[in-house]
């Protein structure tokens, strides 16, 4: 990359209007719109994918733009950026920061600019708190005042670094999938918000709801935040044979609708009474996304089209998008690994068709 990316920057944020949403490129028809407005209608409903290209420190890969001219193509316009702070500190000092990392994320941004996609950039794992297992932290960020500055000065370094860059291309979800009070998470969204807003007042920010992304957060709507729930529910088909969930292979083959229990089964019918908690916090003026969502790849495909169809029908009837956890990977519709699929070549990818077009069918 050049030398002038922050010309660059400027250049584009001079030209664009903070209030005007991404157009789209290349996407296929849409359905026909319903006769009434849906619950959600402050964000637009993106569709698109996360990429883990900063996911975590040793699992690094070099950013790729054809991701972006493909997810365009294909009729998408939203990443999810999920990313580790520890790519650009140096060493444990959690205030030593690296400047190579940040221009890898700056050709991100521009990417997402440059084919109208927009760019969610999250902390996957922030000082103080991450979900995954092994990834663990000196200090606590919903306990520890040492943790929550921290977290804070890293959140401040985006927001003077795309100062000006307006919310229709990049927005900031803070944390990903937060275990937590509901009072420390609250805490935690509240002076991350504030110094966010204080370098860069107009930057969207969005938050996950609590319990893993599953329980909306009404106790912060005054902020003016979005918030992202989980296409996850029920893990027992999200999650079938993930070895960071399903730890001891126990998880029933899943089907769907899932009747292996009186007590805990899953259907169209229960998730549309989890989705409802949603779609009130949207009528209440939140904006509501879904930032990730999909099945690993040891469930039966046919499981995973039917049981998303039915989520997507939900998301899509109350105006909230959807992101897959993967475009390239177990979860996505390149290179996924499972073996029920008759692949297509793509680019010398392996696509999967069925998934695709389920996908492209509420673009």
């Amino acid at each position: 990359m050049d030398n002038n990316r922050r010309d660059f920057f400027k250049t584009v944020a001079v030209g664009a209007v903070a209030s005007a949403w991404p157009a789209h490129a290349g996407q296929p028809k849409r359905k026909e719109k319903p006769t009434s407005l849906p619950s959600q209608t402050v964000l637009p409903r993106w569709r698109g994918f996360n990429l883990q290209y900063f996911f975590t420190e040793g699992r690094y890969n070099e950013p790729a733009e054809d991701d972006f001219r493909w997810i365009r193509d294909l009729g998408f316009d939203f990443i999810r950026l999920p990313m580790s702070y520890r790519i650009w500190i140096d060493g444990d000092d959690v205030y030593r920061i690296k400047e190579a990392p940040f221009e890898n994320i700056d050709r991100v941004v521009e990417w997402g600019q440059k084919y109208k996609i927009h760019t969610s950039l999250n902390f996957h794992r922030g000082p103080g708190y991450c979900i995954n297992r092994g990834e663990t932290e000196p200090f606590n960020l919903w306990k520890d005042k040492e943790a929550l500055d921290a977290f804070c000065f890293h959140w401040a370094l985006f927001a003077r670094r795309y100062r000006g860059i307006p919310s229709s291309n990049v927005s900031f979800d803070l944390i990903n999938e937060p275990q937590s009070t509901t009072g420390d998470y609250e805490r935690v969204v509240r002076a991350a918000t504030k110094t966010i807003r204080d370098a860069d007042p107009k930057r969207l920010v969005i938050i996950d709801g609590l319990k893993t992304g599953n329980e909306p957060v009404p106790e912060v709507t005054d902020l003016g935040v979005g918030q992202s729930c989980r296409g996850y529910i029920p893990a027992g088909i999200s999650h079938y044979r993930a070895g960071w969930v399903d730890k001891k292979s126990t998880f029933p083959e899943p089907i769907w609708p899932d009747e292996q229990g009186k007590t805990h089964r899953w259907d169209r019918q229960r998730l549309e009474e989890h989705y409802a908690r949603w779609a009130n916090l949207a009528k209440k003026g939140v904006g509501v996304h879904c930032g990730e969502a999909g099945a690993y790849n040891k469930t039966p495909h046919k499981v995973v089209l039917a049981w998303l169809r039915d989520i997507l029908e939900i998301l899509t009837g109350h105006g909230i998008g959807l992101a897959l956890w993967n475009f390239r990977g177990a979860f996505g519709i390149l290179n996924s690994g499972r073996k029920d699929v008759d692949y297509e070549d793509f680019h010398g990818r392996k696509l999967d068709r069925k998934l695709l077009e389920l996908l492209q069918e509420f673009a």
